[in-house]
């Protein structure tokens, strides 16, 4: 199988000859044939399932213990695998070092693509190299929008943190907060750090960053029940990430504090909280569009050369708010794990 990766500097010109076209075949979708016929010809595949060759993509992450969002990530990059004919190998790990090792690893098996978070950037820069040496096609998804072209990654999809920072701060002027916590569950994560400092840069009153070990979620607990015990002007607390949205409403709670809540991402179980109030509105990434367009376009560049962005621009996959206003719609899909 050709995994000739090209440099990006050639990526712009047509990279796979029209021959190609006829690796696009899918089963059951011929426009020369139809009905009953196609129907039986189709060898038991779903319609829209790929009949082109088996492919292998690594999928590795910063997921940390416990965090739901990455099910969400996870769940459409199976989708993307199970329509495209890919065995999607996954694999995780909050510290950068370790992330790095589980991308040579995939590098080592000679994986077809591999799609790659990059929360800390400098960590990925070596492997993500060795990658396109090896000739295997890189893409980034959810962390690091503004690293992904100067670490050589042929796409990106995610949604630009700082625009969303912002996008929050104006929200808490709406809401008409005063002085809102920013919780940041992992020190060096650049999306995170860019969040706050988007907050910050349009949120016409005060934050303060709070540090949490985010792995330990009973000392996020203690840690924000604190924090709001110390400081009772805090009116918003904000959530980089729903499992800690709701363990801030325990905090809130046991503070004995009227901060409200709002969160970036979002779960099965955050939505049912915005229903109920508990938490007053939330930014939603897409993270199971992610998932599956990371995987989907690897699965494009092998079998027609395609580039989403054309190489040059990122695909952008959020931000946008999700409240009361339209959370019962939302809902629907985030019970089935897929919001």
């Amino acid at each position: 199988m050709d995994r000739t990766f090209y440099p990006r500097s050639r990526r712009i010109a047509p990279l796979v000859a029209a021959a190609a076209a006829s690796a696009l075949l899918v089963a059951g979708c011929s426009s020369g044939s139809g009905g009953k016929k196609a129907e039986e010809g189709g060898s038991g595949a779903s319609a829209g399932k790929a009949n082109t060759p088996r492919m292998t993509v690594a999928l590795v992450t910063h997921q940390a213990p416990g965090d739901t969002f990455w099910d969400i990530v996870r769940k459409g990059a199976q989708a993307a695998a199970a329509k495209d004919n890919i065995k999607l190998v996954y694999s995780a790990d909050p510290n950068a070092g370790n992330q790095a090792n589980l991308v040579q690893n995939a590098i080592d098996q000679k994986v077809d693509g591999i799609a790659i978070t990059l929360a800390k950037p400098d960590a990925m820069k070596s492997v993500a190299a060795k990658a396109e040496k090896a000739g295997i096609p890189v893409v980034g998804l959810n962390s690091g929008l503004s690293d992904w072209k100067s670490l050589g990654l042929m796409e990106f999809f995610g949604q630009d943190e700082g625009v969303a920072g912002e996008a929050f701060g104006k929200k808490l002027n709406e809401v008409g907060a005063k002085k809102a916590v920013c919780v940041v569950q992992e020190q060096g994560n650049v999306g995170l750090t860019q969040r706050c400092a988007g907050v910050k840069k349009t949120f016409k009153g005060t934050t303060v960053n709070l540090y949490v070990n985010g792995t330990d979620m009973p000392s996020v607990k203690s840690t924000i029940t604190a924090k709001l015990k110390q400081d009772s002007s805090i009116d918003y607390v904000v959530a980089l990430g729903a499992p800690y949205a709701l363990t801030a409403v325990q905090s809130v709670s046991d503070a004995g504090s009227k901060a409200k809540i709002a969160t970036f991402d979002l779960n099965k179980e955050l939505t049912s909280a915005v229903k109920k109030g508990d938490i007053q509105f939330a930014v939603d990434q897409q993270p199971y569009l992610q998932g599956y367009l990371a995987v989907d376009s690897l699965w494009l560049y092998k079998n027609n050369g395609n580039y989403s962005g054309g190489g040059e621009q990122p695909v952008l996959t959020g931000p946008a708010f999700v409240d009361k206003t339209n959370v019962e719609t939302v809902a629907e899909f985030a019970a089935k794990g897929t919001r």
